[in-house]
């Protein structure tokens, strides 16, 4: 498995709920079939990212196989981040853009319903420091069909204060939280391999490269 997931840049900017545009046929895809431990999931939780970036913003498109019932909210507030998102079914993205000070990074989920959460993390040895209050400007997307469902983000560059260059390589992992009760699953792209649920190990973050 590679810990390098490659970013096209686009020379356009798109919407977020244009999922099925053919400006994604241009993307890498990288496939996320293992639960944090490094367990192979079951095949009904899988799901694929595909990433873009412009000189605006990044965009990330989440596909995920749905064989179970969805764990989502029966009234979803679209218009502010929802606290507790990680709570229910979500995909998420790591990222820390200064690779020599990865424990610094933020945090973005999207449900199925649209809802979404930006956060600033910083990981202590000790403690994790959370920063409720940052505002990323993120723009999120949710869209259910019968055995799948696609999530997107657009996230402009004024949310990590830096836009990168081609050739540079910032840290970060791409995640699931899907189901409830004993049978809830936790993927990661770069498993943490802790002995239990925890995606919040800067150590064990892939690179994520501009091109």
């Amino acid at each position: 498995m590679s810990n390098i997931f490659r970013i096209v840049r686009v020379a356009a900017d798109f919407e977020v709920d244009e999922i099925q545009s053919a400006v994604w046929d241009s993307s890498d895809e990288v496939l996320v079939d293992k639960y944090w431990s490094g367990e192979t999931a079951p095949v009904g939780r899988h799901f694929t990212v595909r990433a873009l970036w412009s000189q605006t913003a990044l965009y990330l498109r989440f596909t995920a196989a749905q064989t179970e019932p969805l764990v989502v909210s029966q009234k979803p507030d679209l218009s502010r981040k929802t606290k507790g998102l990680w709570d229910r079914d979500v995909c998420e993205i790591f990222i820390a853009p200064d690779p020599k000070n990865f424990r610094s990074y933020f945090e973005f989920e999207v449900a199925p319903t649209g809802e979404w959460i930006d956060l600033a993390i910083t990981q202590h040895p000790d403690r994790r420091e959370t920063d409720f209050d940052y505002n990323s400007g993120m723009q999120a997307f949710g869209s259910v069909s019968a055995d799948s469902v696609t999530m997107a983000m657009r996230i402009g560059w004024q949310a990590f204060g830096k836009i990168p260059v081609a050739g540079e390589r910032w840290k970060g992992n791409l995640l699931r939280c899907v189901g409830s009760g004993e049978d809830r699953g936790y993927l990661a792209w770069q498993p943490t391999m802790t002995d239990v649920p925890n995606f919040h190990v800067p150590e064990k973050f892939g690179e994520f490269e501009f091109v």
